[in-house]
């Protein structure tokens, strides 16, 4: 009898358990383009340094590709907005040629700091994006330097194109 109920309430946990990891592994192939109705969207410049690109997808399809490769990686996020995502990533190994160019720091902690901010409508987003070091992070001494793009960067914000345009369900734009 016992075992009759342990068999039973295995199935009831099995089963529902089965179907939700069916269900987690199918494809999600392209899907059509997002159909909500945006708030107002910024209106963004770029300033020197930065760079973008447009994306064919939503600025929601674009904030939840940031969120999931920063995941993917590791890589925290410390600022999930609507039009802005910002993710740091903390610089373990000493690096002489950063202390020669931003000097030491020996305070707290030296991050690399991208922020990426985006606006755009249901199949057409600009991406707008700047990298900074900070030296002693998070201390009354930080100090935040801009870094010039490079083509290093560019591949990245190019990976984020591909991603979203992968499966927001719109026409590709051409990289810009």
């Amino acid at each position: 009898m016992i075992t009759l109920r342990i068999a039973a309430m295995r199935q009831m946990i099995i089963v529902p358990a089965l179907a939700a990891a069916l269900t987690a592994c199918q494809s999600s192939g392209p899907q059509q383009p997002m159909q909500t109705t945006l708030a107002p969207q910024p209106q963004l410049t770029v300033p020197q340094g930065a760079q973008s690109l447009s994306i064919a997808g939503s600025p929601e399809q674009v904030r939840m590709a940031l969120i999931a490769s920063a995941t993917e990686r590791g890589t925290p996020v410390v600022q999930d907005e609507a039009n802005m995502v910002v993710i740091e990533r903390k610089m373990t190994e000493a690096n002489p040629a950063l202390d020669a160019e931003f000097g030491p720091s020996d305070n707290g902690d030296r991050l690399i700091r991208v922020r990426v901010r985006f606006t755009g409508e249901a199949c057409r987003t600009l991406a707008v994006q700047d990298v900074a070091i900070v030296n002693n992070a998070r201390t009354a001494l930080a100090q935040s330097f801009v870094l010039p793009g490079n083509p290093n960067t560019m591949q990245s914000l190019q990976g984020l194109k591909t991603r979203v345009e992968r499966t927001s369900g719109c026409p590709a734009l051409p990289v810009s």
